[in-house]
């Protein structure tokens, strides 16, 4: 079946659902309260799953043929010691910038689909702004369609960490995450030019939301190895950005009548793992090809919360589990002692 659909959200998700949904002859308005694509920069990992939706989409040679994969990746200690080889057996993950997807994402629609600078309240949210016959909810963990049309759905949890992130001059190869105690700092590929860092810090080392972020990074990272501190010099005229970390438990459902939701709006997770764009993706084309393929809009959304809310749900958990294990401040040694012996055995 086909219909008329407003997509409350211009970034990953959104524009993707959007793509999606004008493929299978659907009538789409993305609404988006920024004047262009929403983007915080670094790079964002497409694992195969991504990468499928993405080939659903249309769009997976074009992500493809950007970014790049590590040659190598691996876990660490300050001193540089490696505690896990993380690439033996796993599939590799693409690097790509978020500006990239986003200006593939964006490129791949008609022109006057997206309207910028147009903010959703979530009473508009909820009343469907106009006879739409779907209205996603594509805006975050705290958007308007969340807001307004789920009012029963579970609020925000903060991880109890603060994350930084941006991008350096100077290519690597390899991906690297490094663990201390209360804190992380990882360093990809992202499109060989720049190199992708982030890291991730217990509130309470990293209080002072107005503090010199080049100074603190500095600070708390200071000492480190070679590769964390060639980033920390390389870092005075770089944007470096700042949040807090939250995550969503699942609610009873995706779907609320002719309301769904989709990327972080349903399931934000922590960075730890890596899944948070890539589930973005895999929701936009399990979204598109479920309204597409059912006899009604009930059945597609019914299909879609089925096929999506109990995955998502799992990587949440396993997200915020793994946040807690990498900034953890009690029983570190025990904790790289452990890594260390799994990495042996898997090696």
């Amino acid at each position: 079946m086909n219909g008329r659909a407003l997509i409350v959200g211009g970034g990953i998700a959104g524009l993707a659902a959007a793509r999606g949904l004008l493929d299978r002859g659907w009538e789409v308005e993305v609404r988006e309260r920024h004047a262009g694509p929403p983007d915080i920069g670094g790079a964002l990992g497409m694992w195969p799953p991504a990468l499928e939706a993405l080939d659903r989409l249309g769009l997976g040679d074009a992500v493809r043929a950007t970014g790049s994969v590590p040659t190598a990746a691996r876990l660490a200690d300050p001193a540089g010691r490696t505690l896990v080889r993380l690439d033996r057996r796993a599939p590799a993950a693409r690097l790509v910038a978020r500006s990239a997807l986003l200006e593939i994402l964006a490129g791949a629609l008609p022109a006057g689909t997206v309207r910028w600078n147009t903010p959703v309240t979530p009473e508009e949210a909820a009343a469907g702004a106009g006879g739409f016959d779907v209205v996603v909810g594509a805006d975050g963990l705290n958007g308007a369609v969340r807001r307004g049309a789920f009012p029963a759905a579970p609020a925000s949890r903060g991880l109890g960490t603060v994350a930084y992130r941006g991008a350096v001059p100077g290519h690597v190869a390899t991906f690297t995450e490094t663990w201390g105690s209360g804190r992380l700092f990882g360093v990809t590929p992202m499109d060989g030019r720049a190199a992708n860092w982030y890291a991730a810090v217990r509130a309470d080392l990293a209080p002072d939301r107005g503090a010199d972020p080049v100074v603190l990074l500095r600070r708390l990272y200071g000492g480190w190895h070679a590769g964390v501190a060639r980033v920390l010099d390389a870092l005075p005229g770089t944007a470096v950005d700042r949040r807090t970390l939250y995550d969503l438990p699942a609610p009873a459902s995706y779907v609320r009548g002719r309301h769904v939701l989709i990327g972080d709006a349903a399931h934000a997770m922590a960075p730890n793992l890596g899944r948070g764009a890539c589930e973005s993706l895999v929701d936009a084309a399990a979204l598109a090809r479920a309204l597409g393929e059912a006899p009604a809009v009930a059945r597609g959304l019914a299909r879609y919360d089925r096929e999506r809310r109990r995955p998502a749900a799992r990587l949440v958990r396993a997200s915020r589990a793994m946040s807690g294990l990498a900034t953890a401040t009690r029983l570190t040694g025990l904790r790289d002692g452990t890594l260390r012996t799994v990495g042996a055995l898997l090696g």
